[in-house]
């Protein structure tokens, strides 16, 4: 396999475990194919980040040889699978409710340091200078309504500049980018306004109590930083989405609260289209590389000889998982990880035109896609 000097970049989409879990399939065949300690750069968005997370925690336990970590289902696969299997999402709701002075969001931090991430802060992890990605954790900022970037290295909305020096815990910055509305939003980041620089609103009532919620509310597939052109964009963009495709409604709710969350969903599912559409067509027309697997693509529509899957019932249900942070049975687990591989492995063969080694099959074999 050649990459010929370019640079690579992964956009792991938002959509709860559905998406982590997906994502891990998709990392597993680039692990496979020996691309995973080759790339530049991982964009993630709400459940795409718990899965970066904790590949950014466990990264320098990874043992690679010519691109592939020998140790990657131990060291990635089986701690995130383990987290799947909880339900975090109601215990923390119900928490935030009933503890004065604590939100919902302050219990998913807890939950995330507890059973993942411990006190690691973005500045513990594993930087490009010691042949790691460079992370970008998106959550959204509610006051400047932009995309607000954590990485190793800074973080950053453009609109009120960027701190090199803070040292934001990993669980924070997870928990602000899956900080899904109305339930786990928002997540307070206090910070030293002398910390930060550039920027149009330059005020310390910017910098000093910052009100971040999900990042799938600006960007629900991460893809600014790596397609914007910027030193930080790339020159193969793989994107992994698992974000639920939009639901038709015969009969939408008239009362004004359910009314705005139905609006809610449309602007944002308009935005992911248009950002989708925006891609594709860049790379139909040859503007830019790359390659683009969805929960909801069917396999069969890639023309890859050989693949590791055909389309059939159980793989057609598997966009209808709900956006949860609730417990998954092993078999639901074992089919979305096998999704995300054989679709991954599609894509890398004939939308991104990469020579791969072949896989020896599904890495969960014991739950097949039929």
């Amino acid at each position: 396999m050649a990459l010929d000097g370019k640079t690579v970049g992964l956009a792991l989409s938002g959509g709860g475990y559905r998406a982590a879990l997906f994502g891990l399939g998709t990392l597993w065949r680039l692990n496979d194919a020996g691309l995973l300690g080759k790339l530049d750069g991982i964009t993630s968005v709400s459940g795409g980040s718990i899965l970066a997370g904790v590949l950014a925690h466990r990264w320098q336990q990874l043992q690679f040889a010519a691109g592939r970590a020998s140790n990657f289902a131990e060291v990635v696969a089986t701690p995130l699978q383990a987290f799947c299997c909880q339900t975090i999402d109601v215990s923390a709701g119900i928490a935030g409710i009933l503890t004065p002075f604590k939100s919902a969001g302050d219990f998913l931090i807890a939950r995330y340091k507890k059973d993942l991430f411990g006190e690691t802060t973005l500045k513990d992890v594993a930087t490009p200078a010691d042949g790691a990605p460079l992370f970008t954790f998106y959550a959204t900022n509610l006051q400047t309504g932009r995309s607000f970037r954590l990485r190793q290295d800074k973080v950053s909305d453009w609109k009120i500049g960027e701190s090199t020096s803070l040292k934001v815990p990993l669980a924070t910055a997870v928990a602000a980018s899956s900080a899904f509305p109305p339930l786990f939003s928002p997540i307070i980041l206090h910070t030293d306004p002398a910390a930060w620089a550039g920027g149009s609103l330059a005020g310390d009532q910017w910098r000093k109590r910052i009100v971040l919620a999900d990042g799938g509310v600006y960007d629900n597939m991460g893809l600014e930083q790596l397609t914007g052109g910027g030193r930080s964009s790339v020159d193969l963009v793989l994107v992994s989405d698992a974000g639920a495709p939009f639901e038709y409604e015969e009969e939408p709710h008239e009362d004004y609260v359910r009314q705005l969350g139905r609006v809610r969903d449309i602007l944002i599912d308009q935005t992911r289209a248009l950002r989708k559409r925006w891609l594709i067509e860049g790379f139909e027309a040859g503007t830019r590389r790359g390659g683009y697997w969805g929960v909801a693509t069917r396999i069969g529509d890639y023309g890859a000889s050989a693949p590791l899957a055909v389309d059939t019932e159980v793989t057609g249900q598997l966009d209808e998982v709900p956006t949860r942070l609730s417990a998954f049975d092993p078999d639901l687990q074992g089919r979305l990880i096998n999704w995300g591989y054989a679709l991954c492995d599609a894509a890398l063969r004939t939308r991104v035109g990469l020579t791969i080694p072949a896989a020896a099959g599904l890495p969960l074999p014991q739950w097949p896609l039929q």
